[in-house]
């Protein structure tokens, strides 16, 4: 049921944010400092891509790429950066890469199927400014995901 609620989460949020609300999304560059802080602290080798998502390949895969049209079976753990997980699958989560939060968009095709990666995402490409539940707006996520098929 959590997987279900965070799936439609992360569908909601693609979204983006709602200039009616007042929202105004933090620069991913102003996150900077803070992430990283938590990649110094937790001794990761994150880098930085080009849109401003930080990530670790943990496993580069061997199969085919994502891309934003594909539909994607993965595994993943969601956290803050002071560690509490917020989600985490039991089981695979099967969804279109196109409806998810663009971090995700962005993170996951720097991997092939049977490819793990750890993100850092900035609030921009998460949650935005709007947050959604337990996420608070404004809020930097770690993910670690495993993408199990590619189609």
């Amino acid at each position: 049921m959590r997987t279900l609620i965070l799936f439609l989460s992360l569908i909601i949020t693609a979204l983006g944010c709602s200039k009616d609300k007042g929202c105004n999304p933090i620069p991913p560059e102003n996150e900077a400092p803070q992430i990283a802080q938590f990649i110094s602290d937790n001794n990761l080798t994150a880098v930085n891509s080009t849109k401003g998502i930080y990530y670790q390949i943990i496993n580069s895969g061997f199969g085919a790429t994502p891309n934003i049209n594909s539909t994607v079976d993965v595994l993943y753990k969601g956290k803050y950066l002071n560690g509490q997980v917020f989600e985490e699958s039991s089981s695979i989560v099967t969804f279109p890469l196109n409806k998810v939060i663009e971090g995700w968009q962005i993170g996951i095709p720097l991997i092939k199927k049977g490819g793990k990666i750890n993100l850092i995402i900035p609030s921009a490409y998460g949650y935005g400014c709007v947050g959604n539940s337990p996420i608070p707006p404004n809020t930097i996520l770690y993910f670690e995901i495993s993408l199990i098929d590619v189609r």
